[in-house]
């Protein structure tokens, strides 16, 4: 007996009524990064990083990441941990830069518990993202405050 796929499951019922779908996560995935990428605090980190000649892949790779994410499509097989562990300038400063940029561009694109839903999710990504980038730094994490929201530039 062949085993059925199984359907994706939605991580926020309430953001799929509001619409959010694979076109949604796409348009906040470019409207984001086409701008992150023209940032003066996180631009050069991205051109840096991600060449010109790989960034239409990056996009395909962070838009399969975010459907997986809160759509449940289960089409991520991606491991970013290793790949932001090589960055060595990445800090603080770029993480609360990306989620202020992040967080203009859902809550402009988004209706309002979708844009809340992309909010909480990176929110977390950021703190994993930074306690891992800490403990790989061999820094110490009993004193690691989580960020800081800073505002829209």
């Amino acid at each position: 007996m062949s085993e059925q796929p199984r359907a994706p499951v939605p991580r926020s019922p309430e953001a799929v009524d509001e619409g959010l779908d694979e076109a949604m996560i796409h348009d906040v995935v470019h409207h984001f990064y086409a701008t992150a990428r023209e940032d003066p605090v996180i631009g050069p980190v991205f051109r840096a990083h991600v060449p010109d000649a790989q960034w239409h892949h990056h996009l395909a790779r962070i838009e399969t990441f975010w459907c997986s994410t809160l759509l449940g499509t289960r089409t991520y097989d991606g491991r970013p941990m290793p790949k932001h562990l090589a960055i060595p300038e990445l800090s603080d400063v770029h993480f609360r830069r990306w989620l202020a940029l992040f967080r203009h561009t859902v809550e402009m694109l988004c209706p309002p518990k979708t844009a809340q839903l992309f909010v909480a999710r990176s929110e977390r990504i950021a703190e994993a993202f930074r306690i891992n980038i800490a403990m790989h730094r061999k820094k110490d994490l009993v004193f690691h405050a989580p960020l800081t929201r800073e505002p829209y530039p």
